[in-house]
C-alpha cells in the first residue's frame, strides 16, 4: 500500500519537475519579450516626444508667422507716415537749426505786433539768414515748428480762435520760458487761458487787491497757475521777484521771494498777466523780464467769428452741424496724435521678443482699429464741412461787412479818447440787427416759455417734477417747428437776403456808434464809413482814396498861369497837378491844360455859391459824383461837407444823415442787465425826467424803491455799492450822477 503511494508521490514529483522547468522558460522568454516591449516603448516615446516637440515648434512658428502678419498689418499705414516722416527729417536735417532760429527768435521778439509786422519781421530776418548762407528750409514758418496740428485742435477746443494769428499766440505762450503778458482788449484771450488751465487750479486776481499776496504763496506753495487781469501798466515791486522769476537754490528745490518770505517753487506753477490796454507803454524791464503778446483780435479773424455768428442766426441747423464737426475735427487730430504716441511708446518700451508679447500686439491692432475708425470718420466730417463751408460762404460778405465796421469803431479812438468800444457790445448790435429782419417767428414758444417757468419757481418738488417732464416732451416739438421755420434760400433770393444782412447789419452799427458821437464828428464818421465799404467793395482805389483824403501837392508843378493867380493859390496849382495822376482826369486831358485854357468856366464854376450842384468845367463833366469830390477837397473846402452829404445819401441813404431824436425807451430795448447806460451831459441837460418817466410805464419808481438816484460825492461810494448789491439781487434800477 506504501509503495504505489511512492511511485505516484514520484510521478508528482517529476510532473512538477517538468512543469517547474516549463514555467522558467516561460518566465524567461516573458522576460525578454518584456525587455523588448520596454526597448520599444522607450524607442515610440522618443519618437513621440521629438514628434511633439517639431509640432509644437511648428505651432511655435505658425503663431509668430501670425503674430508677425499682424503686427505687420496693425503698423501698416503708420509704417508708411513714419517711413515718410524719417526721409523727410532726413532731408530736413539740415534744415532743422535755422529754422529752429527762427522760430525761437519769433517766439521771444515778435509776439507783441500785428500779424503784418510779424509776416515782415520774418521774412526781413529769413532773408538776412539766407544772404548769410545759414540752411534754411524752402518755407520756414515758425508756428509750424512751434506747434502741430493736434496741439492747435486742442486749443481751439479750448476757445481759442482758430485763425493764424491766435494760434501763433498760443504756440508763443505755449513754448515760452518767460511768463506770458498778453494785451487781450477783447478777452478773448483771457477765456482760452481760464479754459486752458482749469486743471491747474487757475487762481485770478488784480494788481492791488488785498489778497493778491496771498493768492501767490497758494500758486506758488501747491503749484497752481495764476492770472493777474485787466493790469495797467505798472507791476508792483513785491512780486517783480516772480515775475523776472528770481529764485534761489536750496538744496534740490528752488525758493523764491514774496514779500518778506520764501516759498518754495514748484514746477507746476504758471503765472500769467492779462491787460485790456490795447496800446500799452511798459517799461522796459518788463518788457524783457515777460514775453509779451497781442491778442488783439485780428480782421480775419473777426470775419470768420462774425460769418459763424451770422450763418447760426439765419441757420442754426448748419451752425449746430459746423461747431459740432469743428468739434469732432479738433478731437479727432487729438486722438490720432494720441495714439501714434500711444504705438511709440509701446513699441519703444517693448522687451525680448515682440512676437510673444500677445498683449502688445493686441493693443496695437486695438490702436489699429480706433485709427482707422477715426480716419474714416475725419473723411465723412471733413466732406460734411466742406459742403457746410460751401452754403456758409455765401454769408461771407456780412462777416467781412460786421468785421470792417467794428475795426473802423476801433479806429475813432485816435479822434476822441471817449470812442471806445467793446467786441461783446459790437457782437450784441449785430445780432439785434440780424434779429430785427430774421425770417423764422420764434417768439411764441418764448413766450410759453416764460409762461411755463413762472409756475416752477412757485410749486412743489412733486409739481417741479410734473413741469419737468413736459418740458421734456415739449423741447423735440419746439425743435422740429423751429427748423420747419428755417428757410433755405438759393440763387438770387440767397444773394438779395445777403445784401439785406450788410445793409441792416451797416445801419444798426452805425445807429449804435452814432447815439455816443459828438455831432462835430459824425458826418467824419459816416464818411469813412463808406470810403471803407467802397475800398473793400472794389469800387475806388486806395491809392485814390489817399488823395482825396491828403491832397498832396505835387513837388514840382509848372509855374501858375497870371490868370488864375488871382482866384488860386500855389498851394491848390500844385494839388490840381497831383490830380493828373488819377485816372479819372487823365481821360480828359492834363487838367492844369484845361485850366488854363478853360479858365473862365473853372473860375465861374469856383465862384458859385454851391460849387457842389453846380456844373463843372467842359472837360470835367463827366466826372463821377466821387471824383468831384477830388476838386471840391482842392479847390472849395468849403463845400466838401454838403457834397460829402449828397454822396453818402446816395449810396447809404437818408438815414444816415438824418438823425432821429434821442428815444429812452428804444434805448432801453436794446439794453441788458450787464449793460449800464453812459449819459454824457453838457450844461442845461439832464435825463433824469426822461429815466423817471420810463421807469413810471414799467412801474419802477422811487416810491417802490425800484429806483435808486444817488448823486456820487464824497462819502458816497459806500451808499452806491450797498445799492448796487442790493439791485443786482432784487432787481431794480440805479442812477448815479456827478461820476
Amino acid at each position: 500500500q506504501v509503495e504505489p503511494k511512492r511511485q505516484a508521490l514520484r510521478e508528482a514529483t517529476e510532473t512538477l519537475n517538468n512543469a517547474n522547468t516549463k514555467l522558467a522558460e516561460v518566465k524567461a522568454l516573458v522576460a525578454d519579450l518584456e525587455a523588448k516591449l520596454a526597448k520599444l516603448m522607450s524607442e515610440f516615446d522618443k519618437a513621440m516626444a521629438e514628434k511633439n516637440a517639431v509640432m509644437a515648434e511648428a505651432q511655435k512658428c505658425q503663431t509668430k508667422l501670425d503674430m508677425a502678419q499682424r503686427l505687420v498689418n496693425a503698423l501698416s499705414a503708420n509704417g508708411v507716415i513714419w517711413e515718410q516722416t524719417v526721409e523727410r527729417t532726413g532731408e530736413e536735417l539740415v534744415f532743422i537749426p535755422g529754422d529752429t532760429l527762427i522760430a525761437c527768435s519769433f517766439a521771444s521778439y515778435v509776439g507783441v505786433f500785428t500779424r503784418q509786422y510779424r509776416e515782415q519781421a520774418v521774412s526781413n530776418f529769413t532773408k538776412f539768414l539766407q544772404d548769410k548762407n545759414v540752411p534754411l528750409g524752402p518755407k520756414p514758418d515758425p508756428l509750424g515748428v512751434l506747434a502741430n496740428d493736434a496741439e492747435m485742435a486742442a486749443w481751439a477746443g479750448q476757445g481759442l480762435p482758430s485763425d493764424r494769428v491766435s494760434c501763433e499766440n498760443g504756440a508763443i505762450m505755449t513754448n515760452s520760458q518767460r511768463w506770458c503778458l498778453i494785451i487781450d482788449p477783447q478777452l478773448q484771450g483771457i477765456v482760452w487761458i481760464k479754459n486752458k488751465e482749469v486743471d491747474n487750479g487757475l487762481q485770478i486776481t488784480r494788481m492791488g487787491h488785498s489778497k493778491m499776496l496771498n493768492t501767490f504763496e497758494v500758486g506758488l506753495d501747491q503749484g497752481k497757475s495764476v492770472m493777474i487781469e485787466n493790469m495797467g501798466e505798472t507791476v508792483e515791486a513785491v512780486i517783480m521777484p516772480v515775475v523776472s522769476r528770481n529764485t534761489i537754490k536750496r538744496g534740490n528745490k528752488k525758493v523764491v521771494k514774496l514779500g518778506d518770505k520764501e516759498i518754495v517753487l514748484k514746477d507746476s506753477f504758471r503765472l500769467f498777466m492779462q491787460t485790456k490796454l490795447s496800446n500799452p507803454h511798459y517799461p522796459p524791464e518788463i518788457q524783457a523780464e515777460t514775453t509779451v503778446i497781442n491778442f488783439t483780435v485780428t480782421e480775419d479773424g473777426l470775419e470768420d467769428q462774425l460769418l459763424f455768428l451770422v450763418v447760426k442766426l439765419e441757420r442754426p441747423d448748419l451752425a449746430k452741424k459746423k461747431s459740432e464737426l469743428i468739434q469732432q475735427q479738433n478731437e479727432f487730430k487729438v486722438t490720432l496724435a494720441q495714439l501714434e504716441a500711444l504705438l511709440l511708446e509701446k513699441l519703444a518700451n517693448a522687451e525680448g521678443d515682440i512676437l510673444d508679447d500677445t498683449e502688445l500686439i493686441l493693443s496695437l491692432e486695438e490702436a489699429k482699429k480706433t485709427s482707422d475708425e477715426v480716419k474714416e470718420k475725419v473723411v465723412y466730417a471733413q466732406e460734411t464741412e466742406a459742403k457746410i463751408n460751401e452754403t456758409s460762404e455765401f454769408y461771407r460778405p456780412t462777416g467781412s461787412r460786421g468785421s470792417l465796421l467794428f475795426f473802423l469803431m476801433c479806429d475813432l479812438c485816435k479822434m476822441h479818447t471817449f470812442y471806445k468800444y467793446s467786441l461783446d457790445s459790437f457782437v450784441m448790435v449785430v445780432t439785434r440787427a440780424v434779429n430785427s429782419v430774421t425770417l423764422r417767428k420764434p417768439k411764441e414758444p418764448k413766450q410759453e416759455k416764460v409762461e411755463e417757468e413762472k409756475p416752477e419757481g412757485e410749486d412743489e418738488d412733486g409739481e417741479d417734477g410734473e413741469d419737468g417732464g413736459e418740458e421734456k416732451e415739449e423741447e423735440p416739438q419746439e425743435e422740429e417747428e423751429e427748423e420747419e421755420e428755417i428757410i433755405e434760400l438759393e440763387g438770387k433770393e440767397l444773394k438779395q437776403r445777403v445784401v439785406v444782412l450788410e445793409n441792416v447789419i451797416t445801419y444798426f452799427v452805425f445807429s449804435y456808434t452814432r447815439r455816443g458821437l459828438l455831432d462835430a464828428d459824425k458826418l467824419t464818421v459816416v464818411s469813412m464809413m463808406l470810403f471803407k465799404i467802397l475800398l473793400r467793395a472794389g469800387k475806388v482805389s486806395h491809392e485814390e482814396n489817399t488823395i482825396l483824403i491828403r491832397a498832396p501837392p505835387d513837388p514840382n508843378p509848372p509855374p501858375i498861369p497870371d490868370m488864375a493867380k488871382s482866384w488860386l493859390t500855389e498851394t491848390q496849382w500844385a494839388q490840381m497837378k497831383s490830380l493828373e495822376s488819377v485816372d479819372a482826369f487823365k481821360k480828359s486831358g492834363k487838367l492844369l491844360e484845361s485850366l488854363e485854357q478853360d479858365a473862365l468856366g473853372w473860375k465861374r464854376w469856383f465862384t458859385e455859391e454851391k460849387a457842389e450842384i453846380a456844373d463843372l468845367p467842359r472837360s470835367v463833366r463827366d466826372l463821377t459824383p466821387y471824383h468831384r469830390l477830388f476838386l471840391l477837397r482842392i479847390l472849395r473846402p468849403d463845400r466838401i461837407g454838403g457834397a460829402l452829404t449828397q454822396f453818402i445819401t446816395d449810396n447809404l441813404g437818408t438815414d444816415y444823415i438824418e438823425q432821429p431824436p434821442f428815444d429812452m425807451e428804444q434805448s432801453y430795448q436794446e439794453s441788458t442787465c450787464i449793460t449800464p447806460f453812459f449819459f454824457v451831459l453838457f450844461p442845461g441837460v439832464d435825463p433824469t425826467p426822461v429815466i423817471e418817466a420810463l421807469g413810471r410805464k414799467l412801474s419802477i419808481t422811487e416810491a417802490n424803491g425800484r429806483l435808486i438816484n444817488i448823486s456820487m460825492g464824497q462819502g458816497q461810494e459806500k451808499v452806491a455799492l450797498d445799492a448796487l448789491t442790493k439791485s443786482a439781487r432784487e432787481g431794480g434800477w440805479i442812477m448815479l450822477q456827478n461820476i
